[in-house]
């Protein structure tokens, strides 16, 4: 069932009428019930906000501790809930023992760095731009070959892939190019000593001490291991005269959330009256977070590489002004980020709020 009442546009994000602001009003991330409403002023137009749904922005790189070397120690969550936790985590030498995470699921993405995993399944060498997704109850270990810094959000439900509907099940990314591992026996025979297992279970940790590596498998079959995905291997749909929602570059499916990827694309170049610029939305049914990996950011002025934007339920957000004006005449953008929506709202920690910038929220005034 269909309505339409007062001044509107027939196509939605296409040939709004002048002088209006577009704001897209939906359930479901897009997916559900819908409308758009048409306003005369922009609803991001405030001048003061009080209360927990400010928008944030974060300089998660500036969190104390990410600079100790303990794979654990050194991780510093800045975001959470009762179904993920997303933090950074730095690494500048090898791990002093296995890690086993008996709580949930995790999704590594590298933004700086290279170096080894090794895994229960085999090792993979990562890089930049790489995704590891790692199954609950998996043994790894990290060896940074240089400083590795890793956005990692940890999921309280299984990770998976989505389906890619009409657009055919090799859009987006073909799942041939995810990478697993491959046992190497022969780099652990013959190796004498202790070895440590470190095990998180209901966030509270186990060692475990073997007199041999507890990375002994010598082959594996099925399909619950670990994958490696890198950005570059990701083809973004694109559509030449509408602008896609941000669901459309989902990469990963977790519990109550989902992990997009925003990489290099073509803008909406086919129809001069087609929308450039993310539209105007209130998150409904979830928070959104934004991690900036590379590249221009051409919807958000004064972003970096390394931040993080944290947008809650219950508020509007959408393009800053400058970034309008300025996607006018640009026809591709550069930018590479991770977003992260949570159907239940996230919550700051303390180390997340002590480096959130005090006026972000007046950059669209």
């Amino acid at each position: 069932m269909q309505f339409r009442k007062g001044l509107t546009t027939t196509q939605a994000h296409v040939d709004v009428p002048a002088g209006l602001y577009e704001e897209e009003y939906a359930r479901q991330g897009f997916f559900g019930r819908t409308s758009h409403l048409y306003r005369s002023q922009a609803p991001v137009g405030w001048t003061d906000i009080e209360g927990d749904l400010r928008p944030e922005c974060l300089r998660i790189e500036h969190m104390a501790g990410l600079a100790q070397s303990d794979f654990w120690e050194g991780r510093v969550a800045f975001l959470q809930n009762d179904d993920v936790v997303i933090s950074l985590s730095r690494l500048d030498k090898p791990m002093p023992y296995y890690f086993r995470n008996a709580d949930a699921d995790e999704v590594f993405f590298v933004h700086k760095g290279s170096g080894e995993l090794e895994t229960d399944f085999g090792p993979l060498a990562y890089e930049v731009g790489d995704y590891l997704v790692i199954p609950r109850g998996t043994v790894y270990r990290f060896t940074p070959a240089e400083l590795t810094s890793l956005l990692v959000v940890e999921s309280f439900g299984e990770v998976s892939i989505p389906d890619r509907g009409m657009l055919g099940r090799h859009a987006l990314f073909d799942v041939d190019v995810i990478k697993t591992p491959t046992p190497d026996p022969a780099r652990y025979a013959g190796l004498k000593g202790e070895w440590k297992l470190r095990i998180k279970r209901t966030g509270r940790f186990t060692t475990v001490t073997y007199p041999f590596n507890p990375i002994n498998t010598v082959g594996w079959k099925g399909d619950l291991t670990v994958w490696q995905l890198n950005v570059r291997d990701i083809r973004p749909v694109m559509s030449e005269r509408y602008h896609l929602p941000p669901s459309a570059h989902t990469t990963w499916l977790l519990k109550n959330a989902i992990i997009c990827s925003f990489l290099p694309r073509s803008l909406e170049n086919g129809d001069p009256g087609a929308m450039k610029v993310p539209f105007y939305h209130s998150n409904i049914d979830f928070d959104e977070v934004l991690f900036y990996h590379a590249g221009d950011f051409f919807s958000r002025a004064g972003i970096e590489p390394g931040m993080v934007t944290f947008h809650a339920q219950g508020i509007h957000h959408g393009p800053h002004p400058k970034a309008v004006e300025a996607a006018k005449d640009k026809t591709f953008t550069e930018e590479q980020a991770v977003m992260i929506d949570t159907k239940n709202p996230l919550h700051l920690t303390e180390a997340g709020r002590s480096v959130a910038m005090a006026d972000y929220w007046k950059s669209w005034m």
